[in-house]
């Protein structure tokens, strides 16, 4: 369950992979009951021959297992309409650290019968026990789906861009991902396939997601009013609407391009949540701060804004020795977090705390929090054995 394993190398690998059965689809309920190993893209399919929809979506989707999403309460691109894993979560198997097996596997929206503990283990990280199955929420399927990429020059811009779209949409608007034109610049470069779709430069980029359960649902033309009315108020320079399934995908595969594009070169990266509300004030203050710091650098603050998560990642200035900027990552964390902080923020919006920020999170979350945090890990884990060290020290 975590990426940096100790440096002892007293550890096991615990692989669900062979637990990939699809349990159960219940159409009507709007559920479907799978096992830990099942493999994202599969659940999708799966849910899309039942006429329904799985809606977390995720680049490593055609390789991650569902348990993993659980235990890390994974985001993805859809979180703004459907939340992220958490919240697409009615029920779980899991394997207690003593042995025993909670069946927890209800399809319930509603029991009142005390406490929730399925969140207990959704984002615990394998640190009080293994999930070996789920019973997760469906949706109805998409009929019809508009894309649209446009060019902004303020990132103030596009939040406000954002309310206007959520208040008009009726809750329709599916993703609104924000990407600023040095990490463009940065795809164009280094990832093939990589286009620029508006026949001018602007400072940012808005690619947003309508969807509707409905055919002849009108998001088309509420999509094209909304850009025009962004066009006359100034909120928005240029656009396109995508004009088939092939081209939203080239416009989806700029969003994906970025993230690849910033391996070729030194990346101190942050997975940050502030409120809506304070996003483009965080992006401002934030970038000052690290320019100030270190001139030259090039901050990369992209990704899922509608629901205040920032991707604020920091590549090395051109010219700059990798190894030597990379020896700084703490430095500009605590930077970032500073600000982060100060705007009531997350200092961990969606990869989770493992090892690396295990000691990092205790500055950042009330001293009470992490007591009871530990509380919890005694009593459930009381021999430390489920995948010790990670989220909280005991």
């Amino acid at each position: 369950m975590a990426a940096s394993p100790p440096e002892d190398g007293h550890n096991i690998v615990l692989a669900l992979g062979r637990m990939n059965r699809i349990r159960a689809i219940d159409p009507v309920n709007f559920t479907m009951t799978v096992e830990a190993g099942c493999i994202l893209a599969d659940l999708q399919q799966a849910a899309a021959e039942a006429d329904r929809l799985f809606p977390l979506s995720l680049g490593a989707e055609g390789s991650c297992q569902i348990g993993g999403n659980l235990s890390t309460n994974a985001g993805g691109i859809a979180v703004l309409r459907y939340g992220n894993t958490r919240e697409l979560t009615l029920g779980l198997e899991v394997v207690l650290p003593d042995g025993r097996v909670w069946d927890g596997l209800r399809g319930l929206r509603k029991d009142n019968t005390g406490y929730d503990l399925k969140q207990l283990f959704i984002g615990g990280e394998g640190t009080l026990g293994i999930i070996t199955a789920a019973t997760v929420k469906l949706f109805p399927k998409p009929r019809e789906v508009e894309t649209a990429f446009l060019g902004l020059a303020r990132v103030e811009d596009a939040m406000a861009l954002f309310a206007h779209a959520r208040a008009a949409s009726a809750d329709q608007l599916t993703a609104f991902e924000l990407i600023p034109r040095a990490a463009l610049d940065l795809a164009l470069v280094h990832v093939h396939g990589t286009l620029d779709p508006l026949a001018s430069p602007h400072p940012w980029y808005v690619l947003t997601e309508m969807s509707s359960s409905q055919t002849e649902s009108g998001i088309r033309g509420l999509l094209e009013r909304l850009l025009q009315a962004a066009l006359e108020e100034g909120l928005v320079s240029d656009g396109v609407i995508a004009e088939s399934g092939a081209q939203a995908k080239q416009l989806w595969h700029i969003r994906e391009a970025i993230v690849e594009a910033q391996l070729y070169s030194g990346s101190i990266k942050h997975d940050v949540a502030v409120p809506v509300s304070r996003v483009a004030e965080f992006i401002t203050r934030a970038t000052a701060a690290v320019s100030e710091r270190l001139p030259g650098i090039r901050p990369m603050a992209f990704g899922h804004v509608g629901d205040g998560n920032i991707h604020f990642n920091l590549t090395q200035p051109d010219g700059a020795n990798k190894e030597a900027y990379l020896a700084r990552w703490q430095e500009f964390n605590d930077l970032v977090h500073a600000v982060v902080r100060e705007l009531a923020g997350s200092i961990s919006a969606e990869h989770g705390v493992g090892r690396l920020k295990r000691d990092e999170i205790t500055h950042y979350k009330p001293a009470v929090e992490i007591e009871l945090m530990r509380r919890i890990k005694r009593v459930l884990d009381p021999d430390n054995i489920m995948n010790p060290g990670k989220v909280v020290k005991v």
